[in-house]
């Protein structure tokens, strides 16, 4: 009995060691490190107190470059100023001709000011680079977009801004605030963002290019919105593990089998989304899942549904994921891809990134920058 008593003692503080493990691990993926902190504050003093940047960026906003459909466009949505620019830098390292590209970065009010003086600041040998506030699109609002009036609602706030200790039967992971981020959620706004242009390349931030992107934008897509890289090569990644297929709305419409793909670097005819307002779809399902019953977390459940039937598939080696948590990947299949992605908690500028893989992400970062010797270095 006394044995049996000292086991049990002994497995409820393994379980509650493993619990506080996990609300530890999140805790340390989810927070900005200390030298991006520093680097932060620096840029952004420069923007405040360095009026002529503040003149270049408005003579950038009027460039005819940012709307030329003959260019290939690029947009990244991110608050992590680093990690943008090696995204940056690493499509233009591998591009055969960089003064044909631009990029699109949309940031928040408060990292506006350090991403303009970063990007004017630096080098991208010819390309052009926009900088934009998304906290100026008037008309991302609550009566338009069902995200902002969840970021607005007192339950959702609660369950995603809350403490991990709350509740205990929740995974940490699903009470991501990432999940509710306006900048992460602008993926679905393209269009919106950029009337003008007819086809764009998305690019998470947390991605290392490494070959031409520019084939992307020859590829025929058969009328479909989205090219993307399938991810159901495991069963884990088809619709019925990320969707409620118990719920009938769910369940009525679409295949449980179907393939699921990857959300990181997307090539869009915006064309043809305006043409299947796409954005429209998306706006059903986010107030269809207000109350979390139809699926848990992120960008992609959404993205599966509001695409559904408008996915192209691509070769695989455009697009390898798992950089931010798997430490097996086969070195050819890494060294054939034409894009990284480091997806998972092991982000690369964290401590707890998979050693293995750093390299790749590191020699993309301007370490000529006074502030990268000042911030990170030291």
């Amino acid at each position: 009995m006394t044995m049996k008593s000292h086991i049990q003692a002994l497995e409820e503080r393994a379980n509650a060691a493993t619990v506080q493990s996990t609300v530890f691990g999140q805790l340390v993926a989810e927070a900005l490190p200390k030298s991006l902190h520093c680097l932060k504050l620096k840029l952004t003093t420069d923007w405040l107190s360095k009026l002529p940047l503040q003149a270049l960026a408005k003579e950038n906003v009027n460039s005819p470059r940012v709307v030329d459909n003959n260019l290939y466009h690029f947009c990244i949505f991110s608050d992590n100023v680093l990690a943008t620019s090696v995204v940056v830098n690493s499509t233009i390292s591998n591009a055969d001709h960089s003064k044909q590209l631009v990029f699109h970065i949309v940031t928040n009010g408060v990292n506006f000011g350090a991403m303009q003086a970063w990007f004017l600041t630096n080098d991208f040998r010819g390309a052009a680079v926009e900088v934009q506030n998304a906290e100026e699109f008037s008309w991302l609002n609550v009566s338009y977009a069902p995200v902002v009036k969840q970021l607005l609602d007192k339950e959702s706030r609660v369950f995603y801004f809350g403490g991990y200790y709350e509740d205990i039967s929740v995974e940490p992971k699903l009470r991501n605030s990432k999940y509710l981020s306006l900048l992460n959620h602008l993926r679905f706004y393209i269009p919106e963002i950029y009337p003008q242009l007819e086809k764009i390349v998305f690019l998470d931030d947390d991605v290392v290019v490494q070959k031409d992107l520019t084939q992307l934008f020859s590829l025929n897509l058969h009328g479909n919105v989205n090219g993307a890289v399938e991810t159901c090569l495991e069963s884990f990644h088809r619709y019925y593990k990320y969707l409620n297929f118990s719920n009938p709305i769910i369940s009525s419409k679409f295949d449980p089998q179907a393939c699921g793909w990857a959300f990181g670097m997307n090539v869009f005819d915006l064309i043809a989304w305006r043409t299947a307002n796409v954005t429209a779809r998306y706006h059903f399902w986010q107030e269809q899942n207000a109350d979390r019953m139809l699926w848990k977390l992120g960008t992609l459940p959404p993205a599966l549904l509001a695409f559904y039937g408008l996915t192209e598939p691509l070769d695989r080696r455009w697009h390898v994921l798992g950089l931010g948590y798997d430490m097996n990947i086969d070195d050819r299949l890494i060294e054939s891809a034409a894009v990284v992605h480091f997806n998972g908690n092991m982000k690369p500028w964290l401590r707890l990134g998979i050693s293995r893989y750093k390299p790749l992400w590191k020699r993309y970062i301007n370490e000529s920058h006074p502030y990268y010797g000042d911030c990170v270095t030291s």
